[in-house]
């Protein structure tokens, strides 16, 4: 009678929508991969991971989420050593960034994430809802972010770090922080990108030979597109162009299933993974990139209404933190295909192909129906 008591409080709506978003992801990495011959299986492997996914997230609710906030630090300084072996890995694509076991890869940036969520989750509550402490709170929550921030920029791997900091954000910002320290925060912020963009333009001759040097050209590339559009070059622009182009001619209603010109004459880098939007815009048009914003909308509703929910604090701290990656990933994958975000290697949630972040997003639903399981009042582990 106890399980059944948990497998009653499964979200149906979550698991409907993560069901229309493997149905989405399998239809898109199919059209986007059916032409490349060397990756015609990749859209069964995404069912794979569903299959396992979707095992995780029902098995979830059997777990108590608190003990993961009892010993956060475990899995927090198993996370740090994955960081650190993962340097002496060869690289792929210029990035230490995956172990290669038989033909999975495996990325520890991505499972950091959840981690750092956890920790900054134990440490916020340390307050019991009171504001939040410069020197015993948020100066904590910056050391245990910036360590595998900065490891992950190491690698390097800019785009999961981009994501490190969204995550630290948006818990801050539902941790009752002080409102000097958000302007204080908000200045820093806005200094330091006017700074950047100054000093950028200022060396831009120097930091591109060292860049070079390093072998991070692409770093530059990326960087300078976005800061000055007008001046880089056409291979610099090369991929934002060909996105907005592909994206532009879908119109209202696209140019049908597997009928995207651009994607076809592979035009598009990564289809499969970071383009992934493209595709969609390109081959279902405006009409089917509003009806995967409404999906995204309705399971970021359905988590927020959870989080309301809990009477353990931590578990709503850890679902708000769930919630600023998602909506982070989502905003700077699809902004990144349209001109208004720099170009980097975020995938788009639930939809790009990827074995270690879709496990790791599906990961994270089942946490999430954990918290909603195992919200007993009287117990505080």
């Amino acid at each position: 009678m106890h399980l059944l008591s948990k497998l009653k409080k499964l979200d149906w709506g979550i698991l409907l929508l993560l069901g229309l978003f493997m149905i989405i992801s399998f239809l898109a990495v199919r059209s986007a991969t059916f032409i490349y011959p060397g990756y015609t299986n990749y859209d069964m492997k995404q069912m794979y991971f569903f299959v396992a996914g979707f095992a995780v997230v029902i098995l979830s609710v059997f777990f108590d989420y608190r003990i993961l906030l009892r010993f956060w630090y475990v899995p927090y300084l198993i996370g740090l050593l994955l960081l650190v072996a993962v340097f002496f890995t060869e690289p792929v694509n210029g990035a230490r960034s995956w172990f290669v076991i038989g033909g999975f890869q495996l990325q520890p940036a991505e499972l950091v994430k959840l981690t750092i969520i956890i920790a900054i989750a134990v440490i916020m509550n340390r307050r019991e809802g009171g504001t939040l402490q410069f020197t015993y709170d948020i100066l904590p929550i910056f050391v245990v972010s910036f360590v595998p921030f900065l490891l992950v920029m190491v690698q390097p791997d800019l785009g999961n770090a981009i994501i490190y900091v969204a995550i630290v954000l948006g818990m801050l910002w539902i941790g009752n922080v002080k409102y000097l320290h958000v302007a204080i925060g908000i200045a820093i912020v806005v200094g330091g990108a006017l700074l950047f963009s100054t000093l950028f333009n200022t060396f831009n001759t120097e930091i591109k030979e060292f860049l070079e040097g390093k072998e991070r050209s692409h770093w530059y590339q990326r960087i300078n597109t976005f800061v000055n559009p007008e001046q880089a070059s056409s291979d610099e622009r090369y991929q934002l162009e060909r996105a907005m182009i592909a994206i532009g001619s879908g119109g209202l209603t696209g140019d049908g299933y597997m009928q995207g010109d651009s994607k076809n004459g592979r035009f598009v880098p990564y289809p499969y993974s970071d383009s992934i939007f493209v595709v969609i815009g390109e081959e279902f048009g405006f009409q089917g990139s509003a009806v995967l914003l409404l999906l995204y909308f309705l399971l970021i509703y359905r988590m927020i209404i959870i989080a309301f929910q809990c009477y353990d604090r931590r578990g709503s701290f850890i679902i708000i933190g769930i919630v600023s990656m998602f909506v982070f990933q989502i905003f700077e994958n699809i902004g990144m295909m349209i001109g208004i975000m720099p170009i980097t290697g975020i995938t788009l949630p639930f939809v790009s192909y990827g074995g270690t972040s879709l496990l790791l997003n599906m990961l994270c639903i089942g946490l999430v129906f954990s918290i909603r399981a195992h919200q007993e009042k009287h117990e505080d582990a």
